[in-house]
């Protein structure tokens, strides 16, 4: 059993330089990955700094860490432009970046709906999704992409070279059902899961039924399932994963028995579910656990 990467997520709620300063105490620190949640806001919070134009100041700010987004959604985003951005912040970061995309969420307090016109049933959203990754994988492996989609379309969008990581940039899907699972399996270089849920009882009981899903979302798309990363994002479930370094120890180490490959905690956020000591975070950093 191997000791889970670490990462964690910076929330976008900085103005720059300040925000800079994060994104490189993170890289200091040693976390293994940085990520940014890609909202126009969330839960109503402001301010609320845009994710991809946050990742290029990073990119070029940072030397070591992996940066991405925890996720990407199709709710304001189309994939002819976010594939444009992805591919300029891959080329700034020297090859850095991981995408974490998701079939987005139907709160205006966050974007659901913010372009207006009809609300998506489930089945069109889980449809959008398909669609929006695989264009996305189409055009970011650069060359000239022409589609015409039910949802999403392309005309001769010229991505030329590509990304500097072959074949693109890897994609981390977060999925919970059937559908998702399977486009994990198909396109992704990992899978993502916050261990909650709409009735969701015990975190860890679901996540490991969430991963034998996986598995046989890899069998049924001929995918080795050892060959994905497993992407837990800690902070939705009361678990006290902050609450010590001896705790996070032993919630990390209990997970990766269970196939977790990548813990992402918060930056501590004063006065909200995400608040923590600051000495805890800095201690269950990678640097300090060296």
């Amino acid at each position: 059993m191997t000791e889970p990467r670490t990462g964690t997520v910076i929330w976008p709620m900085q103005s720059w330089p300040e925000a800079g300063d994060l994104w490189r105490r993170a890289e200091e620190l040693g976390f293994d990955t940085a990520w940014v949640y890609d909202h126009t806001a969330w839960r109503g919070a402001t301010p609320w700094y845009d994710a991809y134009t946050t990742l290029a100041a990073a990119a070029a700010t940072t030397s070591r860490i992996r940066l991405g987004t925890l996720v990407t959604s199709p709710n304001f985003r189309h994939p002819v432009p976010t594939a444009h951005a992805a591919r300029t912040i891959d080329h700034i970061s020297g090859g850095r970046l991981t995408l974490g995309i998701g079939s987005g969420g139907t709160s205006r307090t966050s974007d659901g709906g913010i372009l207006g016109g009809p609300e998506w049933t489930p089945r069109e959203r889980a449809e959008r999704f398909t669609e929006w990754v695989d264009l996305l994988d189409r055009l970011l492996r650069g060359g000239e992409t022409t589609v015409e989609g039910a949802h999403y379309s392309a005309r001769e969008v010229n991505m030329g070279p590509g990304c500097v990581q072959r074949p693109r940039v890897p994609f981390l899907i977060a999925a919970t059902g059937a559908r998702g699972m399977r486009l994990a399996a198909r396109q992704g270089a990992g899978w993502v899961t916050t261990a909650n849920g709409p009735g969701a009882g015990d975190p860890f009981e679901l996540v490991r039924v969430q991963g034998e899903r996986l598995d046989e979302a890899c069998a049924a798309e001929g995918r080795d399932p050892a060959g994905l990363r497993r992407v837990l994002l800690t902070g939705f479930t009361g678990e006290p994963w902050l609450e010590s370094a001896q705790a996070f120890a032993d919630l990390a180490g209990r997970y990766a028995g269970i196939g977790i490959t990548d813990i992402a905690v918060h930056w501590p956020r004063p006065g909200t579910d995400w608040d923590a000591d600051t000495k805890v975070f800095e201690a269950v950093a990678p640097a300090a656990r060296r």
